[in-house]
């Protein structure tokens, strides 16, 4: 397994919720999401992401305008 990249991580990552604890855990972001039947911010564009609507619809909705 490889060991996880943090500090790249969080300088890619555009997830603007800022006191989340998952923040540059990538495969600790989607497993939450996932469990919680949503898609993380960085899946989104930038206004979706802003929302941070998180839901299957919103996404779609952001990928289809």
């Amino acid at each position: 397994m490889r060991d996880c990249t943090l500090d790249k991580n969080k300088k890619s990552c555009t997830c603007t919720y800022e006191p989340c604890p998952r923040k540059g855990i990538c495969c600790e972001c989607v497993a939450y999401h996932r469990k919680s039947g949503e898609i993380p911010g960085c899946f989104f564009p930038p206004e979706g992401e802003r929302s941070y609507d998180r839901s299957i619809e919103n996404f779609i909705k952001a990928h289809t305008r």
